[in-house]
């Protein structure tokens, strides 16, 4: 590995419209939760909202796997199968989860939380495959569990009444309950590890799209099967829920996803990585325009304490390497 690819610079072929993908990328995934929250004020429930957004995904992808893996396919293993099926379920959780922590805390905090999930990469790590990490990465995980501590309210208990965000008065964006939405997008950042650790296995023998197809396939079945047991209905909500629902898989879930795929080609992982932090910040700053949702200053700090821990683990494990 080259010092430029070391240090997270761009490769010399990196050209304009390299960079300008990878800033449509950031907007794309900074749209996720807007658009998750705007469903939910159109009524629809959140696990029927990640079902959605990754059922239409899965949908939009089949016919182009299909046509372009198609021999692939019919030679996968059962191996490959099962490791799909599990991450898919970890890949669920992730949504479900996180989802449901819009309900009970502001964009921001949710954001910020649920991209913790470099961090919980390499506990597990060390915990299930005995890495040992480089001293910038364990001073990043510290810093970073303690910014979470701070955002999710545990060292400002009095603060946490305030429902994570300055309240405007006739407006009601979010729920009263900032400490269970931390919790919850903690949730979605740990089972996103997961599901990253165990894909890095699944990934080696597969092509991108077909990992893709597989992953979100098993995590949608998984998804629609928990709202059919729960009685959430799949119709009946308003045409404006569904066209959020659309909006998720296509721009967030592939347009993002897809983008930072393609700049790999040009920018060394780290960079792409780093790069992704700007999401917390950029749809909270679109949550203020929309509904209007100030974090607490505290929250604002815990946040940037967050950010700062994961990008110096995340240099950390690149010089690593």
């Amino acid at each position: 590995m080259s010092e430029a690819q070391t240090l997270g610079l761009p490769r010399p072929q990196a050209n304009l419209r390299a960079y300008l993908v990878i800033v449509v990328g950031i907007a794309a995934i900074s749209m996720g939760s807007i658009f998750i929250r705007l469903a939910q004020q159109e009524g629809m429930p959140s696990l029927m909202i990640a079902a959605g957004r990754l059922g239409i995904a899965s949908l939009i992808l089949t016919p182009l796997t299909l046509r372009r893996h198609a021999d692939e396919i019919r030679h996968l293993q059962g191996s490959d199968l099962v490791f799909a099926a599990i991450a898919g379920l970890f890949l669920a959780a992730h949504f479900a989860t996180w989802v449901l922590s819009l309900e009970y805390t502001s964009v921001l905090i949710s954001v910020v939380l649920v991209n913790t999930h470099p961090l919980w990469v390499a506990l597990l790590e060390v915990f299930f495959l005995k890495a040992r990490l480089a001293r910038p990465v364990i001073a990043g995980l510290v810093i970073g569990i303690a910014g979470s501590a701070v955002v999710a309210g545990l060292l400002n208990g009095p603060l946490a009444s305030l429902g994570g965000v300055i309240p405007v008065e006739g407006i009601v964006t979010v729920g009263d309950n900032p400490l269970l939405g931390s919790l919850l997008a903690l949730a979605g950042a740990v089972t996103v590890a997961v599901y990253f650790t165990i894909g890095r296995k699944l990934r080696r023998g597969l092509s991108l799209l077909v990992y893709i197809w597989l992953v979100y396939s098993c995590a949608a079945i998984a998804l629609l099967l928990a709202v059919l047991l729960m009685g959430i209905p799949l119709i009946g909500y308003s045409l404006q829920g569904y066209l959020w629902l659309v909006s998720m898989a296509l721009i967030p879930q592939l347009m993002g996803h897809t983008s930072f795929n393609y700049v790999l080609k040009f920018f060394p992982a780290t960079y792409v990585s780093i790069a992704t932090q700007l999401e917390p910040a950029t749809s909270a700053a679109i949550a203020y325009f929309l509904f209007q949702e100030t974090p607490l200053p505290f929250q604002i700090v815990g946040s940037v304490v967050i950010l700062f821990g994961i990008i110096l683990a995340t240099l950390g494990q690149s010089r690593s390497t």
